[in-house]
């Protein structure tokens, strides 16, 4: 695709409304942005977002993450550099951006009680949604990656 179909401005203003007002709810959630980068960056390589794949590597490796780790998420579960906190976070990301394969099940939801409280677990199932939702918008508008700059939504 060598065109972008729509973009952000062409569409109507009530279609992004609700999806900015979630991020800056989510922004002030208290959710570590370098673990929301991560899994943002996971479910996209899920979906096959190039738009957001090149926006949350550079937001990523903005908020200290290393390259090493993004370039191996896919891989997760066998590289010792994730945390238990992230590796449940990962795979919860996982279930529920493929929830085509079946429900979310205790034994990947149970995990994140360890490390997360029950409004934590919503505000990560709300961060998940959220980037499975801007995943589908980019790829039907066919948005052309590799222009993002660091912070371009933050208004």
């Amino acid at each position: 695709m060598s065109t972008q179909r729509i973009t952000l401005a062409d569409a109507p203003k009530g279609i992004t409304d609700g999806l900015f007002q979630s991020e800056h709810y989510l922004k002030d959630s208290g959710l570590d942005p370098k673990l929301s980068n991560l899994l943002c960056y996971r479910v996209s390589q899920i979906n096959g977002c190039a738009y957001c794949l090149d926006m949350h590597f550079k937001e990523a490796i903005h908020t200290g993450e290393t390259e090493q780790r993004l370039y191996s998420v896919s891989a997760w579960r066998e590289c010792p550099y994730y945390s238990e906190k992230e590796r449940a976070a990962l795979a919860y990301a996982e279930a529920v951006t493929n929830v085509n394969l079946g429900p979310v099940t205790d034994s990947i939801f149970d995990p994140l009680t360890k490390f997360f409280s029950k409004g934590e677990i919503a505000d990560l199932t709300l961060a998940i949604v959220q980037i499975n939702t801007w995943n589908r918008l980019n790829i039907a508008f066919a948005s052309m990656p590799g222009e993002y700059q660091v912070g371009q939504f933050a208004g």
